[in-house]
């Protein structure tokens, strides 16, 4: 068991009846009226976008000032770059822009630097190599918004900067040509949580302003959905329609790249839902960036070829390997280092032999695994940190980081993630502070609660037709988590270690159905219960498709020995 508490949400009985009496499916309408979905005219809403989901791109302000310089700098034949960052947000961001740059006939280099080297976003070497090819126009993706000096160092070299970020801002911008962050102040635009790419998108929009929002989604709606879901940015409101769009478009016509890396990663080409993105792309996509080969995915999605698609993929699948072994040895080493500690505030640790590019995975296992916030920094042989931090619970990532800015080189990133680069001799201050602005800020802890939309009383209401509506009612995620259903009282009849005892697999039945079910990241041996046992489980129900043979499979979240009365 994995969590303390189970919050049942349940339904209102006579809502649901209404719905499917309209024609809904009877698990979807329960599972609408859950989520407070409770008349038909919100169902609908729910299930089919608007044109008004899609806001004007002239509401991020700057947006006019940054149309006008690039269609300048086009008609002037003057050259541009595009500056982005390593992760998958970044890349698809990078790659929507060169793609769209195409379309006008506009040859642009792309610069990523690498995290290792160089760090997150805008610096002086990158600055001068860009400088010494000829460029005259930086358009920044996915970062920026906190490069005040780095903006001031390419202008005075003579370059022109547009920045456009989703970054938080901190009290003075830099002074760019244009600089497009929804979250920077004075700014209306009404979706705050747009993803790096999707303000690149918006870019797009802005520039190509003449034609449907519907027509571009259909040209680069996929690069947003993998980027805005890889960021784990909330799939609600505007975020959701776009990425419905682009779901759309990775199963009606993916790209070459895509194509090959579904394939590789055994992902449903003709069903890919989020969660495909989230645990099965996007992992992969990360690893160029993660090895210090990020222009790797870069083409992997920009490849319009087949042949060279499939050559790309096997290379960054092998990067992907290689990414998993480094991670699980540090991973390892930060629990052989708390062993027999309760921590009882942030984690804070560092090593001078990790590797940096898995820093923020190993921080989101520890955070995940302690529930506390947690900080893995790298340190070089400089004495210089390079960290990722994850948040956990309420407590507020970015702004801790703001009011321990003396301390840092640098830092950037949300509120439940960010990124920091700090001196060796700071680090133990730093380990105090932020303890100390969690004890401030966190009066209780947060509990580990599982919410479940509600209890699964009848097994028939499981069917395979019923779990497929479900499924139409993708996109899911961030703030719209997928449909988190409970059994109780299921007779296990079957219990076997996979992946090399990591992970459990399980047949349960319950009113005379039996249901496969997967149990990632639990051993067998910790579940408390045998073949035989009575259980509660609390599931993401699955279509499970295999040798042309469809199936519902429980994809399960907790599981306890069921406890009569």
């Amino acid at each position: 068991m994995r969590f303390d508490e189970w919050k049942i949400i349940g339904f209102d009985r006579d809502a649901a009846t209404a719905l499917f009496r309209r024609g809904i499916n009877p698990l979807a309408a329960v599972f609408l009226c859950s989520r407070g979905i409770t008349t038909f005219d919100d169902a609908v809403d729910f299930i089919t976008d608007k044109p008004s989901d899609i806001f004007d791109p002239f509401l991020l302000r700057d947006m006019d000032k940054a149309v006008t310089e690039i269609e300048d700098a086009i008609a002037k034949n003057r050259k541009i770059a595009i500056f982005g960052d390593y992760d998958v947000d970044g890349m698809t961001a990078s790659a929507l822009l060169k793609s769209y740059f195409r379309t006008r006939n506009v040859e642009c280099e792309i610069y990523i630097p690498g995290r290792a080297e160089e760090g997150y976003g805008l610096n002086r070497p990158a600055l001068d190599y860009l400088k010494s090819v000829g460029t005259e126009l930086i358009i920044t993706v996915d970062c920026g918004i906190t490069a005040i000096d780095e903006t001031d160092y390419a202008t005075q070299l003579g370059m022109d900067i547009i920045i456009t970020d989703h970054h938080e801002c901190k009290d003075t911008l830099p002074a760019a040509l244009a600089v497009i962050d929804p979250k920077r102040p004075g700014c209306e635009y009404p979706n705050r949580v747009l993803a790096g790419v999707g303000v690149a998108f918006k870019l797009v929009c802005a520039l190509e302003n003449s034609r449907p929002v519907s027509a571009l989604l259909r040209e680069y709606g996929d690069f947003v959905a993998i980027g805005t879901v890889a960021d784990v940015m909330p799939v609600t409101g505007e975020n959701r329609a776009l990425i419905r769009a682009g779901l759309n478009r990775l199963v009606a016509e993916p790209r070459p790249g895509l194509v090959a890396l579904m394939q590789a990663a055994g992902a449903p080409r003709g069903s890919i839902g989020t969660a495909d993105i989230g645990f099965t792309l996007a992992p992969r996509l990360n690893a160029a960036g993660r090895m210090g080969r990020t222009l790797l995915s870069v083409d992997i999605l920009l490849t319009q070829d087949a042949e060279e698609a499939k050559t790309l993929t096997a290379e960054l699948c092998g990067l992907n390997d290689e990414r998993r072994k480094l991670e699980s040895t540090i991973f390892t080493e930060v629990e052989e280092r708390l062993r027999g500690i309760d921590p009882k505030g942030p984690i804070v640790m560092s090593g001078e032999n990790w590797y940096h590019g898995v820093m923020g995975i190993v921080a989101a296992r520890t955070a995940e695994r302690w529930l506390f916030p947690a900080v893995m920094i790298n340190v070089d042989a400089d004495g210089i940190g390079r960290g990722s931090c994850r948040s956990f619970g309420s407590f507020k990532m970015y702004s801790a980081l703001a009011r321990c800015d003396d301390l840092l080189i640098n830092y950037g990133g949300h509120e439940m993630a960010a990124g920091i680069t700090i001196p060796r001799e700071n680090i133990d201050e730093f380990t105090r502070r932020i303890r100390e602005i969690y004890h401030e800020t966190v009066k209780i802890p947060p509990v580990p609660t599982l919410k479940v939309d509600f209890e699964v009383e009848k097994a028939r209401l499981l069917s395979l037709e019923n779990v497929e509506s479900l499924e139409r009612l993708e996109p899911f995620g961030n703030q719209n988590l997928p449909p988190r259903l409970v059994i109780t009282n299921a007779r296990i009849v079957l219990l076997s270690p996979v992946g090399n005892g990591k992970h459990t697999r399980l047949r349960v039945e319950k009113d005379h159905m039996t249901f496969d079910c997967i149990f990632f990241s639990m051993e067998s041996s910790s579940l408390g219960v045998a073949e035989g046992d009575a259980a509660d489980i609390v599931f993401e129900p699955q279509v499970n498709e295999f040798r042309g043979r469809k199936s519902v499979q429980f994809h399960v979240l907790d599981l306890k020995p069921h406890r009569r009365g």
